[in-house]
Formats: C-alpha cells, sequence, structure tokens
C-alpha cells in the first residue's frame, strides 16, 4: 500500500494524503496525464472512473464519472488552475449532475497535487482545501478520506504496466458511451505542429478528405472541430483534441462525439483507427526530423 499518510486539520480546512511509489517523477507524472491511466485508479476500489475530457493544461477541464459495482455512475469535474510539469497540480474539484453539468448544491472544493523526487522513487502529496467547516464535515461523513485512500492505493498495478501504457503503442480507440470514441497515440515530438484531413494516391487519385469547423481553440493544448466527409451527408462528428506532455514526448488524445451508436459503429468498422495510425506514425517522422 503506498499511501503512508492521510490527515485533516479543522483549522486549515484541509485534508492531505501522501503516497510514496518506487517509480520516477516522470512515470508518476504520466499516470496522472494519461486518461487512460488515472481511469484505473481515480476513484474508490470498485469505482472505476471513465474520463471524457482530460485538458491537463492551465484553464482546460476534465469530465469524468464513477461507475459503482450496481451501475450507478457519480460525476464529476475540475478545471486546471496550475500545471507545471512533474511538479504540480492545481484544479478545482466539484460534482456534477446527470446531465453532466456542475452540481451547485455540492462544495466546489481545490486540489494541489505535488510531486517530488525521493531517494527511492517519488512521493505523491494532495492537499484538499475546502471552502467551510461545514463542507469538510460533509465530505469527510461521505467518506471522501477512505476514498481517496483507496483510490491512490491502485496506482501500483497501473505504474508497473509498462506495456499497455507504451509510447510506442499504435493508434487505439476506446468506446466510452453509445456515441462516444476515445483515440489516443503518444507523438514522440511537440507541440504546435499541424494537420489536415486530405488524402490522394500517388497519382493524385481517390481523393478524399474532411471538413469542419474549429469551435473552440486552447493552442497548444486543446482544439474541438467539427468533422465531416467531404461529398458525404449526415451529421457531423464533434472531435475534442488535447495534447499532453509526457515524458516519451507528447499524448494525443481526441473524444469523437457521434449522433448515434449506429454511426459510431459504422466508422469504427470502417479500419478509421488503423488509417489514423498510418497518418499519426507520418506525422511523427516528419515532427522527428524537424527537431
Amino acid at each position: 500500500m503506498p499511501v503512508t499518510s492521510v490527515t485533516s486539520d479543522a483549522e486549515t480546512l484541509t485534508l492531505t494524503v501522501i503516497a510514496d511509489y518506487l517509480v520516477t517523477v516522470e512515470r508518476l507524472w504520466d499516470a496522472y496525464a494519461d486518461p487512460r491511466q488515472i481511469e484505473k485508479f481515480w476513484g474508490p476500489e470498485g469505482w472505476p472512473a471513465t474520463f471524457t475530457r482530460h485538458d491537463m493544461a492551465v484553464g482546460g477541464r476534465s469530465e469524468y464519472w464513477m461507475t459503482g459495482p450496481d451501475g450507478t455512475r457519480s460525476r464529476g469535474w475540475w478545471r486546471f488552475r496550475t500545471v507545471e510539469p512533474y511538479r504540480l497540480i492545481e484544479v478545482e474539484d466539484g460534482f456534477s449532475g446527470d446531465d453532466g453539468e456542475p452540481n451547485k448544491s455540492m462544495p466546489t472544493m481545490r486540489m494541489v497535487f505535488n510531486f517530488e523526487k525521493t531517494a527511492k522513487g517519488s512521493r505523491f502529496t494532495s492537499v484538499t482545501h475546502f471552502p467551510s467547516i461545514e463542507a469538510m464535515d460533509q465530505l469527510v461523513k461521505m467518506g471522501m478520506m477512505e476514498g481517496l485512500k483507496s483510490a491512490l492505493g491502485q496506482i501500483d498495478a497501473v505504474l508497473a504496466d509498462l506495456v499497455s501504457f507504451a509510447a510506442s503503442r499504435a493508434t487505439e480507440s476506446q468506446i466510452l458511451s453509445d456515441t462516444q470514441v476515445r483515440v489516443r497515440r503518444a507523438i514522440r515530438g511537440r507541440f504546435g505542429d499541424s494537420y489536415r484531413y486530405e488524402w490522394a494516391a500517388v497519382d493524385g487519385s481517390q481523393r478524399f478528405g474532411f471538413e469542419g469547423e474549429l469551435l473552440e481553440s486552447g493552442p497548444p493544448h486543446r482544439a474541438v472541430t467539427t468533422e465531416r466527409m467531404i461529398g458525404v451527408e449526415g451529421p457531423a462528428v464533434t472531435n475534442l483534441m488535447t495534447l499532453v506532455s509526457v515524458k516519451e514526448g507528447t499524448l494525443l488524445t481526441i473524444v469523437m462525439t457521434y449522433a448515434s451508436r449506429e454511426v459510431r459503429d459504422m466508422v469504427l468498422g470502417t479500419g478509421m483507427v488503423d488509417g489514423m495510425e498510418q497518418s499519426y506514425a507520418r506525422l511523427e517522422r516528419e515532427v522527428l526530423k524537424a527537431a
């Protein structure tokens, strides 16, 4: 069990959890930066999380739900206030309703995650700041102390799994819901390069591509776009792309929201993920050439 200390202080309205791990700070940081990894421990044992958004940059947001043994969902969100790679993350932390919107009847907290190197590996310190003694009492009675201890105690298995989260893995997809798919690929390179959705054979034939609109832009970490295949009728897909710095380079994640489950399955059945891998592999080669 990596958790070494759990303490609450009614005077400062804080809850502090300290955990020590036998891995580098960089490896521990990656577990929080990668939505596939944080899902496996952010939540008490038996309550796995699903992150539909994880924009780990100042001003970015995370949105997730935890699923209990009976199928019950508990939703939450973060807003990132500070991100200092391999050292510090500060977020506003709150609850969401079934509609995904912030639950204003529940308190919002401030959480500060510190990462530091130790003689044997790394130390993680989480300090939760409550807005009032009433809010602190309410959340402690709901089991927050036990929940954090249980959650952080699950990280060892994630940190030890170097194969599933290796930067060398190809483009992968994960179904999040009936209408959402997340595609991820770690690209060894840097932020800021651009790409476009258009392809053609060497002789210029068989051209096809995609068109859409930029809905939101938060360079160099986040972009939200619509996407529609040129010449094909039907509703557009909404793509939320995030770029996060990890030890091996840049982790690219796209959450795709389709109009229906049928459309989602039809698109996945086209071999989309394999095609994306070919494009990202070429992008990675170009990025490394320019580095």
